[in-house]
């Protein structure tokens, strides 16, 4: 099948420096490029950008709750009309560097705890939904397979993407296993294309005792962030091609928007 490899890029900060994103650029099909809230400055997302559309790597905007110190991964709770302005600032933001380049930004993916909430809320994922579709509705929305974010990006017409993931583990309601919790984050590039391709083989996500949750999906993602993430990466491109499988970035998979 035709699959996609995403990763979230992007994740530097002034002197701090998150993750290997050339060597990403170099595996993925597309990138998700943190906008300021909970990684990434206007510089860091620029070259961010520029090495994408040298890669020839289809760019997404990586929104997240206005978190740095915590990497967006704390969980905030706000009024509707804030999240949406929070969706809208962050993805016009990139959008404004990517045309500046002559690019353009496809899809939005949001991130950490926005994007977990998200999946169990239906009235924020309806929020961030509509917040992406007055940006553009062309935009195509990359959600987790099987949440209310998905849902919700369907119901307002947009374009979605289904996501699983190569390095996490999942619940038996078919949510990530939260980080805290031992064996949340599969470490080692072997266990993770045997999750990918377990659950490319069973059609649907695999959770950590075995049950199968059947659903389609389009995206793969490899955080960025991970000190092995270019290793499982990379394992991953090569194990799906070696089973057969065509990886494309996600415009390729939907077609012209």
């Amino acid at each position: 099948m035709d699959i996609n490899l995403n990763s979230d890029l992007g994740e530097s900060y002034g002197a701090w420096r998150m993750g290997d994103d050339r060597a990403l650029l170099s595996v993925v099909g597309s990138a998700n490029v943190a906008c300021g809230f909970h990684a990434g400055d206007p510089l860091v997302m620029a070259d961010t950008v520029r090495r994408a559309g040298e890669s020839g790597v289809s760019l997404g905007a990586h929104p997240s709750f206005p978190d740095l110190q915590g990497f967006g991964r704390r969980a905030m709770q706000v009024a509707p009309a804030e999240l949406a302005a929070m969706v809208t600032y962050q993805v016009g933001a990139l959008m404004g560097i990517a045309q500046s380049q002559g690019q353009r930004v496809t899809h939005v993916k949001p991130h950490g705890a926005m994007n977990n909430m998200a999946c169990e809320d239906a009235a924020m994922a309806a929020t961030i939904a509509a917040a992406v579709k007055a940006l553009d509705p062309r935009l195509i929305l990359l959600a987790p397979a099987l949440s209310e974010l998905a849902a919700a990006g369907r119901a307002a017409g947009l374009r979605v993407a289904d996501e699983v993931f190569a390095d996490r583990a999942y619940t038996e309601q078919g949510t990530l296993v939260p980080r805290s919790q031992p064996g949340a984050v599969l470490h080692d590039s072997a266990d993770c294309l045997a999750h990918v391709l377990r659950m490319m083989e069973r059609g649907g996500i695999v959770t950590v005792s075995g049950r199968l949750l059947p659903c389609s999906f389009h995206s793969i993602c490899v955080h960025g962030d991970s000190a092995h993430a270019v290793a499982t990466a990379a394992a991953v491109r090569d194990g799906l091609r070696a089973a057969g499988h065509r990886l494309r970035a996600l415009p390729e998979l939907f077609g012209p928007g």
